[in-house]
């Protein structure tokens, strides 16, 4: 029977973290530890979460809430809706009245940064408004429950700890599109809207046509409940092992190794045997780890998505997609498409798999110190860093196989193929779609293309479609259930936000419903708004074709 009562909800509680790990020793009882301030030790500050004043539903996924066990109406049970617009004063029975907040180290492409911290050190990095508020066993599986933008804990820098409705309406329908498409991710549970508290952030005033950010916009602040098996991050580690290599404190390396083994527990016991020394253990996880990142990226570049900030404090290390910032989906083919205005050709969408070895290069930093003295096992270490290209390159070339329906991989087929889409200024989505329904002709790829048929284009694609037929395995089929019919189009997401700030949400129900089963094409009613090209006039358009990570 489902979960319908908060008291049964309560009664799923187990908090391993809380339990394997330790408190900040500097930390307050209560978790009213709201001020930015250093943290010297310790792998969590407890923090109680600040409340939205006057908290209104906005939704929830009704497949994660079946997947828990979860009965759809507790999500309007009062002490429910108290919990997840950050009112932990509604916890009962063997739940914590707080939750906690983590710090972590920052490493971009493999450099190590501290000036983020504003104390200088990188003791003051880490969750500046994701506040983690429940850990349970969910029908025998463990789920960690984490508000975004439940307020500020002692990493905030300075800010509010608030996210705004807009980046949290992406963020939650953006984790239920990865998942039905198969890409692994963190979930979303429930989102809810502040009736009297906004918060003021730079934006893009309507119709603009800025690179950044043009005026100061106040919006409703919200709280979105993001959902995974747990939120350890390569930064985190590396955060421990940084400790380790300055002798920060005494207990360092048993900080370090506490939390390594927390996250084998959390992610990989079921394939790495606890009665293994712990050195065997550290390099099984290194290698399912890699296993993990070099999928996860090819499924990202399958499905069109650029993460646009892909930082080793952004790298969940159970391998799955996590915080969904200045993300975006590709649309008209670019490998450098990036829509993040910060984030540089480093971070696009062809240059994600440069940036997964990075942060890969980080954990393997981070593990380090728990070999020391065991040359062997640093040798094998270092043999899986050296081998993370090849890695990544076998898993991409597996993905680009499948998405043409090949039996192995071709590199001329595949090549051509992109340099004609760039020719072309394919539709990444409905070009791969309409691959998949097999055309024999050029003419059948109209409507796939922003640039417009000539006789010279459409001898090339002519030309590639019968060299391409001449080698494809998969059926249509087949191809179908790698080839998404839908994707996310912002120009599309942006006026469901925009609607949700005035208090309609019907357009965040659509595009739950659009997003639900994004490989079968959609009734025509729904397709005639939601599988097109992208709209000239949202070209360049600032808060739509680009944006900044104000959120």
């Amino acid at each position: 029977m489902p979960t319908e009562s908060f008291a049964e909800f309560a009664a799923c509680a187990d908090y391993s973290l809380l339990e394997a790990l330790r408190p900040d020793p500097q930390a307050t009882a209560d978790g009213r530890d709201h001020q930015p301030r250093q943290v010297f030790s310790g792998h969590y500050v407890p923090v109680a979460p600040t409340p939205l004043p006057e908290p209104a539903y906005v939704t929830h996924s009704a497949e994660l809430f079946a997947e828990l066990g979860l009965s759809d109406t507790l999500v309007h049970d009062p002490d429910f809706a108290r919990l997840f617009s950050g009112d932990s004063g509604a916890a009962t029975g063997p739940m914590r009245p707080w939750g906690w907040a983590t710090g972590y180290a920052l490493s971009i492409y493999g450099s190590e940064y501290i000036q983020q911290c504003p104390f200088g050190t990188g003791n003051g990095y880490g969750d500046g408004r994701a506040i983690s508020i429940f850990e349970g066993l969910f029908n025998g599986k463990r789920w960690e429950l984490q508000l975004k933008g439940g307020g500020p804990t002692p990493y905030c820098r300075g800010a509010d700890g608030r996210a705004v409705l807009r980046s949290s309406v992406r963020e939650f329908l953006a984790q239920e599109l990865m998942h039905a498409l198969g890409v692994p991710t963190s979930r979303s549970l429930t989102l809810y809207v502040s009736r009297r508290e906004t918060v003021r952030r730079p934006w893009y005033a309507p119709h603009s046509r800025s690179f950044d950010p043009d005026v100061l916009v106040a919006t409703p602040a919200a709280i979105t409940t993001r959902v995974a098996p747990s939120f350890l991050r390569v930064g985190q580690l590396e955060l421990f092992a940084r400790r380790v290599r300055r002798h920060a404190h005494p207990a360092a390396l048993e900080e370090l190794q506490l939390i390594v083994t927390h996250l084998i527990d959390r992610h990989y016991r079921s394939d790495i045997n606890a009665a293994l020394p712990l050195n065997r253990q550290v390099l099984e996880l290194a290698r399912l780890f890699r296993e993990r990142l070099t999928a996860l990226v090819a499924h990202w570049i399958r499905v069109g998505y650029c993460q646009g900030n892909f930082n080793s404090d952004n790298c969940a290390a159970g391998g799955f997609t996590l915080d969904y910032g200045p993300f975006g989906f590709c649309e008209l083919f670019d490998p450098r498409f990036q829509p993040w205005t910060g984030g540089g050709e480093h971070f696009c969408f062809f240059n994600q798999p440069a940036a997964a070895e990075a942060n890969y290069g980080m954990l393997m930093s981070a593990l380090r110190p728990l070999l020391e003295g065991d040359a062997e096992a640093l040798a094998a270490l270092e043999g899986l860093l050296d081998g993370f290209r090849d890695a990544m390159g076998n898993a991409l070339e597996a993905m680009w196989a499948a998405k043409l329906g090949l039996n192995g991989y071709d590199a001329e087929l595949l090549n051509d193929l992109l340099a004609l889409m760039l020719r072309a200024k394919a539709d990444y989505t409905r070009l791969f779609r309409r691959l998949s329904d097999l055309p024999q002709a050029a003419a059948e790829l109209q409507g796939c293309c922003y640039a417009p048929s000539s006789a010279d284009l459409d001898a090339s694609w002519q030309a590639w479609l019968e060299r391409w037929q001449g080698v494809r395995q998969a059926s249509a089929a087949q191809l179908q259930a790698v080839n998404p019919a839908i994707t996310w189009r912002e120009w599309l997401i942006a006026p469901a936000y925009q609607r949700a700030e005035q208090g309609d949400t019907s357009l965040i129900q659509e595009l739950q419903r659009v997003f639900r089963h994004p490989y079968q094409p959609l009734p025509p009613e729904l397709a005639a708004t939601y599988d097109r090209l992208k709209p000239e006039e949202f070209f360049n358009a600032g808060g739509v074709s680009h944006y900044s990570c104000s959120s």
